[in-house]
């Protein structure tokens, strides 16, 4: 099978998409540099914000993402990823938009926690990615069940996310998750960093069950199809 060429549709935030860069880099098997797949990186912070547009109140994201997607393949990408959950609530957008795959992180995920055998996750994530049941959809095609946090809670996350660490203030990000993780750690079997600032603060080790990491798992999948090892 041939080599392929990774795109990363990137910049939501640009933190997560040099962090799955990183990911990717250090999970492939590799002994020199010729070894590690080819990259393409295409860094659109301009993308209007996904979780704003799916609550009604903002422009949406779509032309942008589109755009983005549509550069990679003019670029050589022979497949895509995006690092960014909410996003994936317009894959199928993307994905009628070009003719080379975009690979789900969302769809991986589910398929990872329904291999680890959890009957219950507890979802850390964006407003948008909860009301737009990006995960609920993909969870329960495997019958696995949803804990998100209270109300309150969720304000938190939200705060974590936009003024934690997208604005760079990774400690206060880290410092409220933490929080959060903690209480929904008790209502479920497993906990997913269901944004890619989540995965960016949060470690396995803080917590007390299973932390399944989406940027972790299509870092993964990535290496994998970029090195000829699996198919689509």
């Amino acid at each position: 099978m041939p080599e392929r060429i990774i795109g990363i549709l990137g910049g939501m935030g640009p933190l997560a998409t040099a962090d799955l860069f990183r990911r990717i880099v250090e999970k492939t098997p590799a002994k020199r540099d010729q070894d590690h797949p080819r990259i393409i990186i295409y860094n659109n912070p301009k993308i209007p914000d996904r979780t704003t547009f799916i609550l009604g109140r903002g422009e949406d994201p779509r032309p942008e993402l589109i755009v983005s997607a549509r550069k990679l393949e003019e670029c050589g990408a022979d497949f895509i990823i995006m690092p960014c959950n909410t996003a994936h609530y317009f894959a199928e957008d993307i994905r009628k938009a070009i003719r080379i795959p975009l690979v789900s992180m969302i769809d991986e995920t589910a398929k990872v926690v329904k291999k680890m055998g959890l009957r219950k996750v507890g979802l850390l994530a964006t407003d948008g990615t909860i009301k737009g049941l990006v995960y609920h959809r993909a969870l329960m095609e495997h019958g696995i069940q949803i804990a998100v946090p209270n109300k309150k809670d969720q304000e938190l996350v939200m705060k974590a996310i936009y003024e934690g660490v997208k604005a760079g203030n990774l400690e206060l990000g880290r410092e409220l998750l933490l929080k959060v993780a903690k209480k929904l750690e008790r209502r479920a079997d497993g906990i997913i960093a269901g944004c890619t600032e989540v995965s960016v603060a949060l470690r396995q080790e803080d917590l007390s069950v299973p932390l399944i990491d989406p940027m972790d798992v299509i870092a993964e999948r990535a290496v994998r199809l970029a090195l000829g090892l699996e198919d689509f």
